[in-house]
């Protein structure tokens, strides 16, 4: 009802004719790749290739269980636990989709990066310096070090290493807070300037801003966005003021039971009210910054000051590892903020192209599904940007 076959009578297909063909694609699947890799080759630029990796969660149905099944439970990027496949996806500063892989569903993201990369420079042998661009989720020291080690083909200037732009994950921000500490100093500077400025009558915006540090023998390119630290900040803190509230009432009901009086429901113990309290600022991500004293008698907890101090120092800070050398550290974040075209993309297949959920039991059935969406995707962007 939605796909258009000039010349093709398909009153003549049928659900069987559609898997087997399917099937003789996944037979063909070397080929298939190789001629839609020479065919995205010429739009691919040779002498500076920015390609941009992520991974998205594709849910998948069914029950049925299969030796090498893709389908497996694992947290969603909705933030659920589903039956479902991983889609990673490599595609240029362009916008233009190059390459996929499948895998598992509870596959860890810093495992895949490697295998696509590897697969990626032999679909595209012409490309001489190759930028990878790459979100949190995968830096680890062992792709750092075997990142390194990936060379691309020799050029003019002997063969290259690759090079990329990691982003590192905000659970370890810990790692880096006496940089993080010296970057803050000139962020406190940069907010009086621009404060005296406005005191003075004259237009003074929070800007961005950008330095850079050392890290382990890397470059560490850090970034500060004002508006984004102070709206993590506030909420920061009215989820911290609502929940010193719960407390109160909690820590109310208590004394008004010691005192002889009655209230509707049952009666709370210290225990109880410890349990509740815990479980609520688990729920809300704030157990390093309020601690409850679930050792105590009594209900009790404190705020830790210097885990909330800490956390402040984290506020709107975007941390970048990469070796680089030739682009400045704005330019960096810039490049790694272009990544977020990639998630337009996972948008259209999701949404337009209706990959998931997906039916097929089979893994390669699966593979197939997900190499006509990714082709799909191709013909995508290459349309839109035809039609610019």
């Amino acid at each position: 009802q939605t796909v258009s076959m000039p010349g093709v009578e398909t009153s003549k297909f049928n659900h069987q004719h559609l898997l087997r063909a399917m099937d003789a694609l996944m037979d063909h699947q070397d080929e298939v790749d190789g001629y839609v890799a020479h065919l995205l080759r010429p739009l691919i630029d040779e002498t500076l290739s920015v390609v941009f990796y992520d991974l998205t969660t594709i849910r998948a149905a069914g029950l049925s269980e299969q030796s090498d099944d893709v389908r497996q439970h694992g947290m969603s990027k909705e933030g659920v636990i589903a039956r479902q496949f991983l889609l990673g996806v490599v595609q240029t500063a362009d916008g233009l989709p190059i390459h996929h892989e499948v895998f598992d569903g509870n596959a860890s993201e810093g495992q895949t990066l490697l295998p696509v990369l590897k697969r990626l420079l032999v679909r595209f042998p012409h490309i001489r310096r190759l930028v990878l661009v790459a979100d949190r989720g995968l830096l680890s020291l062992d792709n750092l070090d075997a990142l390194e080690a990936l060379e691309l083909p020799a050029g003019p200037d002997g063969p290259r290493t690759l090079e990329y732009i990691l982003a590192v994950p905000g659970r370890r921000y810990g790692e880096f807070e006496p940089v993080l500490q010296d970057f803050q100093a000139k962020v406190t500077v940069q907010a009086r300037q621009a404060q005296v400025l406005r005191d003075a009558g004259q237009p003074a915006t929070a800007a961005e801003t950008v330095d850079e540090a050392r890290w382990l023998g890397r470059r560490l390119v850090v970034a500060h966005q004002p508006e984004r630290a102070a709206e993590q900040s506030a909420k920061r803190t009215a989820r911290i003021t609502e929940l010193q509230a719960r407390a109160q009432t909690l820590a109310d009901k208590l004394t008004a039971q010691d005192d002889g009086q009655r209230s509707r429901g049952r009666a709370l113990s210290d225990s109880g009210a410890k349990a509740r309290f815990f479980h609520e600022v688990a729920d809300a991500h704030l157990a390093r910054i309020i601690k409850v004293d679930l050792k105590s008698e009594l209900f009790r907890y404190e705020i830790d000051e210097q885990a909330l101090a800490r956390a402040e120092l984290m506020d709107g800070k975007l941390l970048l590892v990469t070796n680089v050398a030739d682009l400045k550290p704005a330019e960096v974040v810039q490049r790694y903020k272009a990544l977020a075209d990639i998630e337009r993309g996972f948008r259209v297949l999701k949404s337009e192209i209706e990959i998931a959920p997906v039916y097929h039991r089979l893994p390669d059935r699966i593979r197939a599904h997900a190499q006509i969406c990714f082709m799909a995707l191709i013909v995508y962007r290459v349309m839109r940007q035809r039609l610019k």
